[in-house]
């Protein structure tokens, strides 16, 4: 009963589509900003010792504002379905442990790009895991988006570079970290699903990292705390979005992101993309757009 009411406050109160776009793009920027210091950080610390310390700095200002406005601790922390929380977590760790680890070896926009495929990902697991029935033009759809992911990546070229099946493998990850969130938001309180994700990563994400800890500076751990209020930003950004439009409608902008990662790529790292990339990522918008399209065709 608590997580029904709290999800009182996520539910859609006022059509204003317009607004709910800019809270998305506002949390499209701030993801950006997060892989951006994130790929600055890996050349001094662990890929898992960043992980680790985003989840837990996340979780910190979750309980600090769950403190300032005096919160019930029933909904902080009560849920009915601790499995799919813990997977939900375990997901989000794959996704942001293997994303953090390839922005180490290759360019923003291209991984950024690359995990653009989590839709389409989607799409092909709904049926053996959600019992979604999809049809050939979504199948089809799926094949096309794979295709520019190969452009992407040019396997067999003597250029690539082995670490961008790293951000494959994130696409994979927030795949099923979105599957279960969709199992989870018809019972679960928002606020309770984002804690347990950020302190589960925070736990699970620890046990690997102290193989490759090393000590934190003062200033380490400001960009830290920096990176994980980002991260807590966009979440509440995210879920302002949905408050205020339908989730068909702001998707598309979901790819505004290429456009931050590159403008961040080129304005620290000097990075910009190559033909191959660009062409390779119009294949993918496109097709996450033809399967968007599908799916509210279906549910009008």
């Amino acid at each position: 009963m608590a997580s029904r009411v709290y999800n009182q406050t996520f539910r859609m109160t006022k059509n204003r589509p317009f607004l709910g776009i800019a809270y998305f793009i506002a949390a499209s920027f701030q993801t950006a900003a997060v892989e951006a210091v994130t790929k600055y950080l890996t050349d001094e610390m662990h890929a898992l010792q960043i992980v680790c310390g985003y989840f837990t700095a996340i979780a910190f200002f979750l309980l600090l504002y769950a403190a300032i406005v005096r919160m019930p601790l029933h909904q902080i922390y009560v849920t009915g379905r601790p499995g799919l929380q813990f997977l939900r977590a375990a997901s989000m760790v794959l996704t942001l442990g293997t994303l953090f680890a390839g922005l180490k070896y290759i360019p923003l926009a291209d991984a950024t790009a690359i995990t653009f495929s989590a839709p389409l990902i989607i799409t092909a697991l709904s049926a053996p895991i959600l019992g979604e029935k999809v049809g050939i033009h979504r199948w089809s759809a799926v094949v096309v988006g794979m295709a520019g992911v190969l452009i992407i990546i040019q396997p067999g070229d003597a250029t690539m570079h082995w670490a961008v099946l790293l951000p494959l493998a994130a696409a994979v990850g927030f795949a099923i970290f979105q599957i279960v969130t969709r199992q989870l938001a018809y019972t679960e309180a928002a606020f309770v699903t984002l804690l347990y994700t950020s302190a589960g990563g925070a736990l699970m994400s620890s046990v690997l990292m102290m193989l490759v800890w090393t000590p934190l500076d003062v200033r380490q751990t400001a960009i830290l705390l920096g990176i994980g209020a980002l991260g807590a930003g966009a979440h509440v950004c995210f879920f302002r979005a949905f408050v205020f439009a339908q989730a068909s409608f702001v998707a598309p902008f979901n790819y505004v992101k290429l456009i931050w990662v590159t403008a961040f790529g080129y304005m620290l790292f000097g990075d910009i993309p190559a033909s191959h990339v660009i062409l390779g990522s119009g294949v993918i918008i496109a097709s996450g757009l033809y399967v968007l399209m599908r799916e509210r065709r279906r549910a009008s």
